[in-house]
């Protein structure tokens, strides 16, 4: 029972709330209530889902030595003891192979659209995150398939400045997990868990994740000029923003899932922003 739970602590479901970004293109396209939609995301969705936790497992093996110094992470399944690499090598072989049977199951642009989020994550592990700027930009890309799946899977056309908005968003996110794991690791932030933290000027962070959540503040703005029953989020999409960096700058996790799950006043104003969205699609 101990292994068993062990294993879904190594999938990080958690996690798999990144994934709830297929749902944008229904959403905003005002489809996403349909009986036929809902049934149309669920191969996606957990598709997705099965990747996202296959990856997360290739990752924490090749990491598995370094995690181990890691004052946090030295707790997780491999490092811990609890799996071995190959069990986690096992898992994610398999969670992979099921996450193409499930987007099979949708579309052959959806399974292409994972095989490129796969091999996108893959180089990512073994690589690009060692990378200045692509261990930021390469996440980024990582959402975008996500919502480029989401729109394929229901014939749903993605709006030019929804995708940008998106793409800020995703940047501000990614830059502001770098910038709380600079502030909480401080001089052993390359050392325990990322090597880029090291070659980033002390400031340049800071200064990019405010132009990423600037940019994602406009292009948002600028999609709702096009839908003006959404106008009215804009202001909540501003204060979620600004919560994000408080919740960041007082020394919390920078990850977007736990920052969500931990902090009460940020899923709150996601909870209102989306609730108001869908009553400015469907009953406006």
């Amino acid at each position: 029972m101990a292994f068993v739970f062990s294993i879904i602590r190594l999938l990080r479901l958690k996690q798999w709330l990144k994934n709830l970004l297929l749902l944008f293109p229904p959403l905003f396209g005002g489809v996403l209530f349909f009986p036929a939609t809902l049934r149309e995301l669920i191969p996606p969705l957990l598709a997705f889902c099965l990747a996202s936790s296959a990856n997360y497992a290739f990752n924490d093996v090749l990491d598995a030595e370094k995690d181990a110094l890691h004052p946090s992470k030295k707790l997780r399944p491999i490092p811990a003891g609890a799996v071995s690499k190959g069990a986690a090598l096992m898992t994610s072989g398999a969670l992979f192979c099921a996450a193409f049977l499930c987007a099979g199951a949708a579309s052959w642009a959806v399974v292409a659209l994972l095989a490129a989020y796969v091999a996108l994550m893959g180089c990512y592990s073994l690589w690009l995150k060692h990378v200045v700027l692509f261990d930021i930009f390469v996440i980024a890309t990582g959402f975008l398939l996500r919502l480029e799946a989401g729109a394929r899977a229901v014939h749903v056309p993605v709006s030019t400045w929804l995708f940008l908005s998106v793409f800020f968003l995703a940047m501000f996110l990614s830059i502001g997990k770098r910038v709380s794991e600079k502030s909480m690791l401080a001089d052993d932030a390359a050392a325990f868990h990322r090597r880029t933290l090291a070659q980033y000027p002390d400031t340049y962070l800071d200064g990019a994740m405010l132009m990423a959540g600037t940019a994602a503040m406009l292009t948002y703005a600028l999609y709702t000029v096009d839908h003006a029953h959404l106008l009215y989020t804009v202001p909540l999409c501003c204060l979620g923003l600004f919560r994000y960096v408080f919740w960041i700058k007082t020394g919390k996790t920078g990850d977007p899932s736990e920052a969500l799950l931990k902090d009460p006043l940020l899923a709150g104003i996601s909870a209102v922003w989306l609730v108001t969205v869908i009553g400015a699609k469907y009953f406006s």
